[in-house]
């Protein structure tokens, strides 16, 4: 299950989420640790807009880990993941050029990178692929951990990243937004 939190320092010219930059209640943590907890769903993923720009986020994460749960944090990639309990599975997706937030990325974070762990590319244009698989062979990022590559959705057809990065065996995963599949690309609360 998803707990998404208010608030996000960037601005990326394909979010999907920017409901999430005011919108939203106020809770204390451990009302949000027990109301992720009744649902009795074991993985719980901690997402935003940007978690980490919320100071109860680090707490919720480790209420989480003492009830029991495998907690995933979806993080931006602009803000130190080293504040992050090693237990928990962090999907820190670095902002391609498209974006707009290419000079948000904290490259500080790539040496705190476990092999729980994995870097998303949001990927707009053959541009930010070229750009992604280049990071990923600078940093050997594969080596460090999962790599997933992900089709902005709309802006790019699934089947020209799959073939780029098979003609250019990118050690990467693809990734889809399922949800968007599952329930369109509007549904929010999925």
């Amino acid at each position: 299950m998803f707990v998404r939190l208010t608030g996000c320092n960037l601005r990326c010219s394909w979010c999907d989420s920017e409901y999430t930059f005011t919108r939203g209640e106020h809770f204390d943590v451990e009302t949000v640790a027990q109301k992720a907890h009744a649902f009795g769903v074991h993985c719980v993923e901690v997402t935003g807009g940007e978690p980490l720009v919320q100071s109860a986020a680090v707490p919720l994460m480790e209420r989480l880990l003492e009830l029991g749960h495998e907690v995933l944090l979806e993080t931006s990639g602009s803000r130190d993941i080293s504040v992050v309990p090693e237990p928990v599975h962090i999907i820190l997706d670095l902002k391609a050029p498209d974006s707009g937030e290419a000079k948000s990325n904290l490259w500080s974070n790539i040496a705190h990178l476990r092999p729980h762990h994995e870097v998303k590319f949001v990927v707009a244009s053959r541009a930010d692929y070229e750009w992604a698989r280049d990071i990923i062979a600078e940093h050997d990022i594969a080596a460090r951990c999962t790599v997933l590559l992900s089709p902005a959705w709309g802006l790019i057809a699934i089947d020209k990243l799959v073939d780029w990065m098979l003609e250019d065996a990118v050690p990467a995963r693809l990734s889809l937004q399922i949800h968007k599949v599952i329930w369109g690309k509007d549904a929010v609360g999925v």
